[in-house]
């Protein structure tokens, strides 16, 4: 099968033009006795003052993650600095996906901290203008730092597929997959935390996606636990700032994500559906939303 050149040219730098930027740069950061990392991308000819996007992945990944990669570089062709950040998930200078065989320390709850230390490090290097940007449990992660920091400085979230949640579909969830009811584990759990015993571990618990592995009761209520926040529409009635929400038509890992948010949907909040895009927004999609950001935060930046 041949293909017309232009489409070669546009496939080579989908394969290859991902993997590094003439003006990438890992930046660190220490924070509570650890080091945090992020990928820091300047556009050409621009500077800090010109403002920046900070861009958060999602569950137990990393920065590098094809759909972070490629958002990433695509806003910097489109004129953006854009600075990825690795949640630290408890590690010292982690990279690369979550190691199921470690024992899990973090929480849900402790990726606010990060992007609060984050931002503080761009206003630090002379961004006065900030837009964020976050990928499923990064995107309500995100959602949670613009509702509990209501700074001048952030101007407003793009939210790619940003998670969901609903105790009794969460329960089901948990359920289908690992054969065990999350509610008596939880129980266990809360036990622990009331009586200020969150940092005890406990063996052979299914977390998130790994089975079997090692949790202590406090990560364990981070992600399970029956905080209404989880699920990103209950955030966005409070959050006073623009966001745009970009929900993929053939998700399946938020599901309904568009029927979610039809009741939050208002001059602020705004949603944007990508048809046959799936959780992940792969290939094509990926210009889509990089386009759909480029636009909300283009707009939001311009602002004197």
């Amino acid at each position: 099968m041949s293909f017309p050149f232009p489409f070669l040219l546009l496939a080579l730098a989908l394969l290859f033009g991902f993997q590094q930027s003439s003006h990438a740069e890992e930046v660190t950061l220490p924070f509570n006795g650890l080091t945090l990392n992020a990928n820091l991308e300047m556009a050409d000819g621009k500077t800090f003052e010109d403002g920046a996007i900070l861009i958060t992945h999602g569950t137990l990944a990393h920065n590098k993650m094809e759909i972070i990669a490629a958002v990433q570089q695509l806003l910097n062709e489109r004129g953006f600095n854009t600075l990825a950040i690795n949640l630290s998930l408890g590690l010292d200078n982690r990279h690369g996906m979550y190691d199921c065989a470690l024992t899990h320390r973090h929480r849900h709850g402790d990726a606010v901290r990060e992007i609060a230390a984050w931002v503080k490090w761009l206003y630090g290097k002379g961004v006065r203008k900030l837009v964020l940007a976050g990928h499923s449990r990064g995107g309500n992660q995100t959602a949670q730092y613009l509702n509990d920091k209501q700074v001048p400085k952030v101007l407003g979230a793009a939210l790619i597929a940003p998670a969901t949640w609903d105790k009794d579909a969460a329960a089901r969830s948990y359920k289908s997959r690992y054969k065990v009811s999350v509610n008596s584990l939880l129980g266990k759990m809360n036990r622990a935390v009331i009586a200020k015993k969150g940092d005890t571990i406990f063996e052979n618990v299914d977390f998130i996606y790994c089975p079997k592995s090692t949790v202590s009761a406090a990560a364990f209520v981070g992600y399970y636990g029956e905080d209404k926040f989880l699920d990103t529409p209950t955030v966005l009635v409070r959050v006073k700032k623009p966001v745009l929400v970009i929900a993929g038509s053939e998700d399946t890992v938020v599901k309904g994500l568009p029927e979610k948010m039809a009741g939050v949907v208002n001059s602020k909040i705004k949603l944007a559906v990508i048809e046959g895009a799936d959780h992940f927004f792969l290939d094509f999609y990926a210009e889509d939303v990089a386009d759909l950001i480029a636009d909300f935060a283009g707009e939001l930046l311009e602002q004197p």
